[in-house]
């Protein structure tokens, strides 16, 4: 075994003390009236899971500010969009029904992490109103809130996540269509390009 590795929480609190006490204070098990607020201000948020086996996934959604919708102090409903069809987020979902998921609300530093269990749900009434990239919402995540907290700033601020002066040049970026066409092995760059043109603006 690695002579560094660290394998006990004895020798993680040697390296990271003992949180201090407003850290634990700040945790609640629902969404006040600040949660609720930032809730309807986010236009993004990861969704952590993890299937019976452990295998874990983190997906993005986004959608207009507030496209999550607070249901009451214990619940919240996540509008499912069409993606890729891979599901996977939502087959683990099936089989553990926990998840973690951090707000972020574009030009803040602070961030909003909830954790709890999550069912899917097609109820008509609950998704009534919710949609995705213009039409109807087929299907939600209800998560029921266990542990719900403000998360500091510091790791945005290191990032300069919200600084355009750190953004690198449009030219600079990573190429989707490169990647893609190298991975699945199309073997037409313009084409990969087109087709992720088509779906951007098509299937958004």
């Amino acid at each position: 075994m690695d002579e560094y590795a660290i394998t006990t929480l004895e020798q993680l609190r040697v390296i990271i003390p003992e949180p201090a006490q407003r850290s634990l204070l700040k945790e609640k098990d629902r969404l006040d009236e600040h949660f609720r607020d930032f809730i309807a201000r986010s236009p993004f948020v990861l969704l952590s899971s993890a299937n019976a086996r452990g295998e874990c996934d983190v997906s993005p959604k986004g959608g207009p500010a507030g496209f999550v919708r607070v249901i009451d102090d214990q619940r919240l409903l996540i509008p499912d969009a069409t993606g890729n069809r891979r599901i996977d987020s939502l087959q683990n979902i099936l089989e553990n029904p926990r998840v973690g998921l951090v707000f972020l609300i574009p030009g803040l530093g602070e961030t909003l992490r909830v954790n709890g269990r999550v069912e899917l749900t097609c109820d008509p009434v609950l998704l009534d109103g919710l949609a995705t990239g213009g039409r109807p919402a087929k299907l939600g995540l209800v998560v029921t809130v266990e542990q719900a907290y403000l998360h500091c700033a510091k790791c945005i601020m290191r990032a300069r996540l919200w600084d355009p002066e750190t953004w690198q040049a449009e030219e600079e970026l990573p190429s989707a269509a490169e990647i893609l066409n190298d991975h699945i092995g199309i073997g037409d760059l313009a084409a990969s390009a087109a087709a992720l043109a088509d779906s951007y603006t098509n299937r958004i």
